[in-house]
């Protein structure tokens, strides 16, 4: 699997601890930044790094930035992108199981590095629950998507 990952300055350290993580484990990581904990944009980073996924380029993404929310808010503008924060591994497992995120967003200023490697594991080893009722919610979700977002080229 393939992940993107991109961060801003407050997500620097946490997403180098996660993505060597990930590499230890065999994914593929592609690191859109930033790379130090100079003050920066975090759309800067975070778009290219959800293009990415949404263009198929990358199979899902995760982005650190001080809160999460941030991240979110930026990934989810774009077309095909279904972002969650998560803030301890219940949330990350209903992310995956209710919703079927394919970007997790986490805060490093709210989680420490332990929370955030469970996090991470949870979500990434979850996979969505096909009872009728989920899919039914998560169909809905993309119909919204479709209606009102434009694809990504």
């Amino acid at each position: 699997m393939k992940i993107a990952m991109a961060n801003d300055h407050a997500g620097t350290r946490m997403k180098n601890e996660i993505k060597a993580y990930l590499e230890s484990e065999g994914y593929e990581v592609v690191d859109f930044g930033t790379y130090d904990d100079t003050s920066c944009d975090l759309s800067d980073y975070v778009y290219p790094a959800a293009l990415a996924v949404a263009k198929g380029e990358c199979d899902r993404g995760i982005f650190v930035d001080g809160v999460g929310y941030g991240s979110a808010l930026i990934a989810n503008k774009i077309y095909g992108i279904y972002a969650a924060v998560c803030q301890d591994p219940f949330c990350a497992k209903l992310a995956r199981e209710h919703t079927d995120s394919n970007v997790l967003c986490i805060g490093a200023k709210i989680i420490g590095d332990m929370m955030a490697s469970e996090i991470v594991k949870t979500w990434l080893t979850t996979e969505p629950l096909m009872e009728e009722k989920y899919r039914r919610r998560v169909n809905k979700v993309k119909e919204i998507n479709d209606k009102h977002c434009v694809p990504v080229k």
